[in-house]
């Protein structure tokens, strides 16, 4: 493992951080906090914690012994000086008299104990770090020692690597008692450089920050070089000579995850979907021992919150079968919902309070011939359990090459999975309206597209923006968290490929808003046929191009879903010299509502907004010039005249469209949006 301390970066640090009023040890203890956490292969999302012991003043000026120990939750990769906070030394270790302590009055204490009230909790592990008499201490969950530890014969393996340079501790759920256990081990190894969790991680300490950082690297460094000597490759499986796409699966894998909330009503909870692959992924997934190695348990204790106990496992799908892969899924997900059922009852029967169960439904599918998909209430929530399984896939892998992975015990896992301090990470926030939907954009670059994207997104959704400018649709999409996808949306195949990539990335679409536009002038019967044509393309085919391939994976998904077209005003209210332009508009206001016939049984829902004199890419001011002299009007008087004599903007629009998103029960419906415009008025 590469150490990566820099004397340079450090001291800058403290300069920087010293700007703050932050001391040189908490500076440096920031800094290494954040050398560790850019590591995947020591710390992911959270996991592991540092702390360093040092003098503060109080609220009275003076000066007092304080832990400064990961505040729960944070990222070390990211962490800033607030993610440290303070607490009271002296208390802490006074509590190490005592012969137990439960968690809840753990947490309560060490709050009561801190300089700021406001600060976040400190970490599960603080008294850990208080018992260790070493000033700094660092925690990592690293890789290379999991694969030592993971092991039936774990701790003869630990012991012939680290000798006296480590301690090691038996595996115990953190809290008081291990706590406990850990001070009493380093007393009994004055030598040790750190202690060994057995398969749960590593503990290095120092009397500062450098060496504290260097042993562990150098503790792992270990670990890898013992792993590389007994590197093997597993077998692998034999797989269909014509696999399916992941687009093809997705969609069938995230319908069948969904969680029925009220399907009467079209309600469900839905998954954002995460996909990966790699070579190691490919050799864990093809392997021919998956069905036992995948269903040991997690490499470490705290990654059963982000994965469950076990991932799902799939046969691999066979192209030209798709709904053989779709039964055999749908059993398998049926026996994953009865094992999880049945472990749940086993564990808490003995559980003391009684548990409430959490779903069934897996976070990790592995899918042999492809790879893994994570499932999350989020594509953020969904790349981080994607992480953190790809890193157990890499350990679990390293641990089968030197003998065979084994995890904590089953009573063990289902402790850290309910356990509230452990939950409290996940965080219990209200979801936003359209958290877990997936929304396709068409012309999503600029204007009424990007301001409609902008408005789901804002509600939670998970935004893909498609626009023929796919360096435009890369730019918007950025702002928003979402995909940028470059297509022509006149070709059918490049449509295709579009929505194939939105079901790839996200799992699937649960709402369509066909966007894309353009706007052609002239007296209709002068005309020529090419333009007509080409208005045509753009203003009618494309929108049924865009509707079709949501069908396609709305349909697959079986949770229904939502069209929402952009049509105008001008196929209810035409204007003079605009013919080429509303004549194809007139036709998708009709195919809003065959969707809407056809579709219907399946749960989809097929809505259409009629917007009017907005200014966006296609309404220019060149175009406000051309249409406000056409209409014998001033510009001014063009832009707002309607009956609340307001200008319409591409925000107004947006919201209309994530309304008719909202109304569960509204299809073939169209909501004009032009500040009041009597002539285009539906009957």
């Amino acid at each position: 493992m590469k150490n990566l301390w820099s004397d340079t970066a450090a001291e800058e640090a403290v300069t920087r951080y010293a700007q703050k009023c932050v001391n040189r040890d908490l500076a440096l203890r920031t800094y290494t906090t954040r050398l560790l956490g850019g590591v995947p292969q020591l710390v992911l999302h959270g996991g592991g914690n540092t702390s360093v012991k040092t003098r503060m003043k109080d609220t009275l000026g003076e000066e007092v012994d304080v832990l400064c120990v990961k505040g729960s939750g944070w990222d070390m990769g990211t962490i800033e000086p607030p993610g440290l906070p303070a607490v009271r030394l002296e208390p802490l270790l006074k509590l190490r008299k005592l012969d137990k302590l439960s968690d809840e009055d753990m947490v309560n204490f060490q709050r009561l104990n801190l300089l700021d009230a406001g600060a976040p909790n400190p970490s599960v592990e603080t008294l850990f770090h208080a018992f260790l008499p070493h000033k700094f201490i660092d925690h990592t969950h690293a890789n290379a020692v999991l694969s030592l530890t993971d092991q039936p014969d774990g701790m003869k393996i630990t012991k012939e690597v680290y000798g006296d340079r480590a301690a090691i501790v038996d595996y115990v759920m953190p809290g008081f008692a291990l706590a406990k256990m850990a001070g009493d081990a380093a007393s009994k190894a004055p030598k040790a450089e750190g202690l060994i969790l057995y398969k749960h991680g590593i503990f290095t300490w120092g009397d500062n920050a450098k060496e504290a950082y260097d042993r562990m690297i150098e503790l792992v460094s270990l670990a890898e070089a013992r792993l590389a000597k007994g590197r093997k490759s597993t077998a692998s499986v034999k797989l269909p000579s014509g696999l399916a796409s992941v687009a093809d699966v997705a969609p069938i894998l995230r319908g069948l995850m969904a969680i029925p909330v009220n399907p009467d009503d079209g309600a469900w909870r839905r998954w954002v979907f995460e996909f990966r692959t790699s070579d190691n992924v490919r050799a864990f997934v093809d392997g021919t021992d998956l069905g036992r190695y995948a269903q040991a348990g997690t490499v470490t204790p705290d990654h059963v919150i982000r994965t469950k106990p076990k991932p799902l496992i799939l046969p691999a799908p066979e192209a030209d079968d798709l709904k053989g892969f779709a039964d055999a899924a749908k059993t398998a997900l049926a026996a994953y919902d009865a094992d999880y059922r049945a472990y749940f009852a086993r564990n808490n029967a003995n559980a003391t309070p009684k548990k409430t169960m959490l779903d069934t439904v897996p976070r990790v599918i592995l899918v042999p011939g492809l790879g893994l998909f994570a499932l999350g209430k989020s594509s953020k929530d969904a790349k981080v359990n994607a992480d953190v399984a790809q890193n157990a896939i890499d350990a679990i892998l390293d641990a089968e090459a030197i003998g065979k992975f084994e995890s904590i015990s089953e009573a063990d896992l289902f402790d850290v999975e309910y356990w509230s301090l452990e939950q409290a990470k996940l965080g219990k926030e209200a979801e936003k309206r359209f958290a877990r939907h997936v929304v396709a954009v068409t012309g999503g670059a600029s204007g009424i597209g990007y301001a409609t994207a902008e408005a789901f997104a804002r509600e939670g959704a998970e935004v893909a923006l498609i626009d023929l400018d796919g360096t435009a649709a890369a730019a918007a999409a950025k702002k928003l968290g979402g995909i940028g996808i470059g297509c022509d949306v006149t070709k059918p195949e490049d449509v295709r490929k579009a929505f194939d990539k939105i079901a790839a990335t996200y799992g699937g679409v649960d709402i369509l808003v066909s966007n894309a536009g353009a706007a052609w002038q002239g007296k209709i019967g002068e005309v020529d046929d090419a333009t007509l044509r080409k208005s045509f393309e753009l203003n009618f085919f494309s929108h049924q191009t865009a509707a079709q391939n949501a069908v396609r994976i709305m349909k697959t998904q079986g949770q229904g879903g939502s069209l929402l077209f952009n049509v105008s005003k001008q196929a209810v209210n035409p204007g003079p010299d605009f013919g080429p332009y509303g004549l194809p508009k007139a036709s998708t206001m009709f195919l809003v509502r065959q969707y809407a016939v056809d579709y219907g049984k399946d749960g989809i829902r097929a809505n259409a907004v009629n917007a009017d004199r907005v200014r966006t890419g296609l309404l220019t001011d060149e175009m406000v010039k051309s249409r406000s002299k056409a209409r014998g009007l001033s510009e001014k008087d063009y832009m707002s005249g309607n009956l609340l004599g307001r200008e319409v903007k591409a925000q107004d629009v947006a919201q209309a469209f994530v309304a008719l998103a909202a109304a569960e029960k509204t299809t073939a419906a169209v909501l004009t949006v032009d500040g009041g415009n009597i002539a285009a008025a539906l009957r």
